[in-house]
């Protein structure tokens, strides 16, 4: 009885079904307009109608989602880094990492397409750019939380900055960087749809919502929302998945008993 009562796939598939329930419900009972809300059983028909159309973009937008985290945590890992061993720079940083978080993509978005060009480029810019803070944040924290009893015990071994980078203080950044790599799931996602829909790009379901707007395509525009959604819950769920097998070591991944 416990291991169904604490199994949480069980859990999320009941509320799932419940949402998908109200939703559908909502929009029959109320008549909203398709352009305004479609109910899921009219998503799911637009989507079976074509399904090639609908899966090619979805690849093409977690192409632009995964390499463009990619190319943030890189960065991140290596100004963060940096952040954590001088503190001064890292007050420093702040109004730009501020600044980054802050401001909105539509303010910029032409700039970027003007400066890179149409398409990729500037999709994956934005994408990694506006992920950067939370990486950086996620790394600095991380790296400065280290255990000061293991710090004790590489100094006393006369370990290198090298040694003790890689071997103590990445570790450690490691839980902080699987919660911001959560978050920026979502962040990325939403800056990868909006980019491919300004960016003049070909393909991608940014792109696939922006040509239902101009033509009036609710049911479309409505099914790539979905298909987005859908794709940013299957990102959610592989950074868990990995967190459990990279971190197993930690104590965030050890079941407690009661």
């Amino acid at each position: 009885m416990n291991r169904w009562r604490d199994s949480a796939a069980l859990w999320a598939t009941i509320g799932t079904i419940a949402l998908l329930a109200i939703w559908e419900a909502f929009v029959r009972i109320r008549n909203v307009r398709k352009f305004v809300l479609l109910p899921p059983s009219e998503i799911a028909s637009t989507f079976l109608e074509t399904p090639g159309f609908y899966i090619d973009n979805i690849w093409v937008t977690a192409r632009h989602l995964v390499i463009g985290l990619a190319i943030a945590l890189i960065v991140s890992l290596t100004f963060g880094a940096l952040l954590a061993a001088v503190r001064p720079l890292e007050h420093a940083s702040q109004p730009l990492l501020v600044l980054i978080l802050v401001t909105p993509w539509v303010a910029y978005i032409s700039s970027i397409v003007l400066w890179l060009g149409r398409g990729t480029p500037s999709i994956l810019f934005l994408v990694s750019f506006v992920t950067v803070p939370a990486f950086v944040y996620a790394t600095v924290g991380g790296m400065r939380g280290a255990d000061p009893a293991a710090r004790e015990l590489f100094a006393s071994i006369d370990a290198s900055r090298w040694e003790v980078l890689w071997r103590l203080r990445l570790p450690s950044a490691l839980p902080s960087l699987f919660t911001a790599a959560r978050f920026n799931v979502g962040l990325g996602l939403a800056a990868a749809y909006f980019a491919e829909g300004a960016a003049l790009s070909t393909d991608g379901l940014g792109e696939a919502g922006r040509r239902a707007v101009a033509f009036n395509e609710g049911s479309i525009l409505w099914t790539t929302i979905l298909c987005t959604a859908a794709l940013g819950i299957l990102g959610q769920v592989a950074v868990l998945m990995l967190e459990r097998w990279l971190l197993r070591w930690h104590a965030s991944q050890r079941r407690t008993t009661r």
